[in-house]
């Protein structure tokens, strides 16, 4: 027939697909009835919380960038507490080598002082003492600048050391005979009086004889603590000593001669009130010298104690 579609080129619908109209309302299409609601619905949009029907959601890694600054706060945070560590064993290690030393520094009685100052009183006598004690620490100030002339790291440590160490013994002989002078000398043995007078140097206090907590025969937990923030700040106010090019050996030498002066007179202060005139004092009886008494010329020069001078 002509226009008839040749029957390879018809199209046959295919195995198991739905053979009924196209057009609604055939057998096979859905009633209305059969068809389901039409509006949109009232569910909310919101994630819902305790749901165990539904997946668990995945926490989004951090980016590398916040990673990698946690790490690095981490790692300065280990390296201060290590840092702390290694700052308190060094300050422990030092206020035992002050604790060691405080026996062995050579004091004066109050008969001897009077022998090599003749017709001074106790004021005069005590203000000889603290010149020749501010002389000494601005000695020892002095001597460490010039050693830093050229401040190198890793020595800092050992000159600041050293220095505290010096004006510390320098400055323990003058609280002890400031005590001569003033007639209030610890009881005891040579021991128990150093341990006073450490004490005395730590509070920046005289001793009160009538206070047993000032006249312990062994440092205590609180007293090494007590030592520990002295020498703590005595080397933070020490640090301007290791400027360059000399600077630091004239800085060194005023802040020590001031420091031993406002320390001394902290010192007097107290003293004053408690003072026993030389008219009362009767004899006291001399003071034992230590066997292996410290140098306290080369202490002057900045020699830590055990070296040789200009060593």
């Amino acid at each position: 027939m002509t226009g008839s579609t040749p029957p390879w080129k018809r199209r046959f619908p295919k195995r198991g697909a739905d053979q009924g109209p196209q057009q609604p309302g055939g057998p096979y299409s859905a009633r209305d009835d059969e068809r389901g609601t039409t509006d949109t619905g009232t569910a909310s949009l919101e994630a819902v919380d305790g749901r165990s029907d539904l997946p668990a959601t995945t926490s989004t890694p951090a980016p590398a960038a916040r990673r990698r600054a946690a790490a690095f706060r981490e790692k300065a945070g280990q390296s201060v507490r290590n840092g702390g560590t290694r700052a308190r064993a060094a300050l422990g290690h030092l206020a035992d080598r002050i604790i060691e030393l405080a026996p062995r520094v050579p004091v004066r009685d109050l008969a001897t002082l009077r022998r090599q100052f003749p017709g001074l009183g106790p004021e005069e006598l005590a203000d000889r003492l603290v010149a020749g004690a501010a002389k000494g620490t601005a000695t020892v100030g002095a001597g460490i600048g010039a050693a830093a002339m050229m401040p190198v790291p890793p020595a800092m440590p050992t000159e600041l050391a050293a220095e505290v160490t010096g004006v510390a013994a320098i400055e323990l002989k003058m609280i002890a005979e400031l005590h001569e002078v003033y007639g209030v000398r610890p009881p005891g043995g040579l021991t128990q009086r150093s341990t006073a007078y450490l004490n005395s140097w730590s509070d920046e206090r005289g001793v009160d004889v009538s206070k047993p907590s000032t006249l312990g025969s062994a440092m205590n937990s609180h007293m090494k603590r007590q030592l520990r923030q002295q020498i703590m700040k005595r080397m933070v106010r020490n640090l301007p000593n290791l400027m360059p090019f000399m600077v630091g050996a004239a800085v060194g030498a005023v802040m020590n001669r001031r420091d031993t002066r406002k320390l001394a007179d902290r010192i007097r202060e107290d003293l004053r009130r408690r003072q026993v005139p030389w008219s009362a004092l009767g004899d006291l009886p001399a003071l034992e010298r230590p066997r292996d008494a410290l140098d306290m010329s080369h202490l002057a020069r900045g020699v830590e104690p055990g070296e040789r001078p200009g060593h």
